[in-house]
């Protein structure tokens, strides 16, 4: 009897997977506990593992979206089993999403993190079967075409746009986007994987909120003096904090006077959170950023918070983040960092969330007090915020009381 391979739910909030890649062909022996398949959920990505030794029926294709519990291929145990399945092709299967969860069905398939993957250079890009047949047949160079397919795979699509051109070229006639042609391309980059997924939540937040930001400058002066206490105090792990664990303690702690910023924008509703759950941005190589989740920051201490963070961003460097660790957030926090330019921004919502700040490096700045000219820390912000749940006063005052709990900091460390 062939063995499932189902799609695995991977966490309570998970609705849907994408299918990026089957790492077997149709019909390819495919050994037990072998990767044979790769999923992406909206946060991350997974590697599908086979329970079983036997041949692949692949039921459902790449990029396709599937609920967790749907039953995407079928492993046979002979080929006169696969054959059968074949011919006589399998009705929509599902099986119990607990299950597929747990791992424990004898012959479902199990899930592992899947590492970032390269990004390998246009002539290596992957082709299915049929588009290299098609290429070869009509002498198309596979290396100047940009695959849409999952992965950057080239898809018989691609190469019927490619020959298409081809022939306007040879009749004469100019593509529509002959200024694109025009340009000699250095190199091409498939917009897929972690990008792709960072572009569509980037473009669907603007697209379905009304987002606007505020931005201003903010006296680090304590936070400063702070820091620097606990770098005097040696060897404990406790007190080596960062200026990020000291905004997200900021922040939390400020979203506890201000519950009316820590919501969200649900159908015709504004759900206000109970739950104070900071997103910290974590740059991933050269795919972008992921935002790992500090879930009940607000009831941590400093030493507690910067433990989280500090194994948070340490799995999302090693790509070992779960899905759980990037969904449930209620406010997110990006910064440039130290060497990041002095220069406001305008940082765009994590949805569903509504609001988000963003900071600058710290630097010593000119500034005019009592009619003298002092040397100040000071740290640029921008609050970037969905207008439709939180006007211009509740997102003023959410940053004074930023502001005011930064002048003494070490009231918060009791």
């Amino acid at each position: 009897m062939a063995g499932y391979i189902a799609i695995p739910k991977l966490s309570i909030a998970m609705a849907r997977a994408t299918i990026v890649e089957w790492k077997a062909e149709e019909g390819e022996h495919v050994e037990k506990d072998s990767v044979v398949l790769v999923i992406e959920t909206e946060k991350t990505s997974w590697q599908v593992k086979a329970d079983l030794t036997g041949y692949l029926h692949i039921l459902v294709g790449e990029g396709t979206e599937v609920p967790p519990g749907r039953v995407v291929g079928l492993l046979a145990e002979s080929i006169e089993e696969l054959q059968q399945i074949q011919k006589d092709p399998e009705n929509e299967i599902f099986i119990d999403s607990g299950d597929a969860e747990e791992g424990h069905q004898k012959e479902t398939a199990t899930a592992e993190k899947a590492h970032p993957q390269p990004v390998f250079p246009r002539e290596r890009a992957p082709i299915s079967p049929v588009a290299r047949k098609m290429a070869e047949e009509h002498m198309i160079d596979v290396g100047q075409v940009v695959g849409t397919g999952p992965g950057g795979r080239i898809t018989k699509e691609d190469i019927e746009k490619a020959i298409e051109k081809k022939h306007d070229l040879k009749a004469g006639k100019l593509p529509a986007d002959a200024d694109y042609h025009s340009k000699k391309e250095r190199s091409a980059i498939p917009l897929t994987g972690m990008r792709k997924r960072i572009s569509d939540n980037m473009y669907r937040s603007l697209s379905t909120s009304a987002q606007m930001t505020i931005m201003g400058e903010m006296d680090m002066t304590e936070i400063v003096k702070l820091k620097r206490s606990f770098q005097s105090s040696e060897n404990n792990d406790d007190l080596r904090v960062t200026y990020i664990d000291l905004l997200v303690m900021l922040i939390s702690r400020a979203l506890i006077d201000h519950r009316d910023v820590n919501c969200s924008v649900i159908g015709n509703e504004i759900k206000i959170w109970e739950d104070i759950n900071i997103g910290v941005a974590v740059a991933v190589g050269s795919e972008g950023l992921i935002v790992p989740v500090v879930r009940d920051a607000d009831k941590k201490r400093l030493g507690e918070l910067s433990q989280c963070i500090r194994t948070l961003v340490n799995k999302a460097q090693t790509g070992d983040l779960s899905p759980d660790d990037v969904t449930g957030g209620t406010f997110t926090l990006t910064t440039l960092g130290k060497g990041g330019i002095s220069v406001f921004q305008t940082p765009i919502l994590n949805q569903q969330e509504s609001a988000i700040l963003g900071t600058g490096p710290i630097t010593d700045k000119p500034v005019v007090r009592n009619n003298q000219i002092m040397i100040v820390p000071m740290m640029p912000y921008s609050l970037t915020f969905d207008h439709r749940a939180i006007n211009g006063f509740g997102a003023e005052k959410f940053i004074s009381k930023i502001q005011a709990l930064s002048q003494t900091p070490a009231l918060l460390l009791v």
